[in-house]
């Protein structure tokens, strides 16, 4: 059965689920635009968090925009028993903004994956090669980003502010 929200719901999740306002306070604005309080928002997002509507709840950063015009998607064959190792490894990397595990195939044995970025030409080859020294792991292929062609979120509700 769906689930069923009141208008100020419905008003607090469009603005929740596009771009969160900068500032000190992200929740109080949007609880404001909403026209509810700060507590209303934060109680509505953890308990649908909670009840697992939510899946998770982050910041998307715009790599391009931020000055990170090179990117690879590199997928990495790490030894299953290392996998936590290599992974804690790899997370602690600045360049590498994603990483995790994935089940592999007969025709395709990677099984870990990382999104490097980094600000000019070379600088994901650069990365890759610091990480083989660094963790052993030199079996891998690297996907490098020709063009991006969407990035954006589901929009499960709209609301103008205005």
């Amino acid at each position: 059965m769906a689930m069923q929200f009141t208008e100020k719901e419905e008003r607090i999740l469009a603005l929740a689920g596009g771009d969160i306002p900068d500032g000190p306070e992200p929740f109080k604005a949007i609880a404001e635009a909403a026209g509810a309080d700060e507590t209303e928002v934060i109680n509505l997002l953890k308990t649908l968090k909670a009840r697992g509507v939510i899946r998770r709840f982050g910041a998307t950063l715009r790599h391009q925009k931020a000055g990170y015009g090179h990117n690879a998607m590199v997928a990495w064959k790490v030894p299953e028993e290392r996998v936590d190792e290599i992974g804690e490894r790899l997370a602690s990397c600045p360049a590498i903004s994603h990483c995790y595990v994935r089940r592999t195939y007969p025709e395709w044995q990677y099984n870990f994956y990382t999104m490097i970025h980094g600000k000019k030409p070379g600088d994901t080859d650069e990365t890759v090669k610091e990480l083989e020294q660094d963790t052993g792991i030199t079996d891998h292929c690297t996907l490098k980003s020709l063009k991006e062609l969407k990035k954006t979120s589901m929009v499960y509700f709209k609301f103008d502010k205005e």
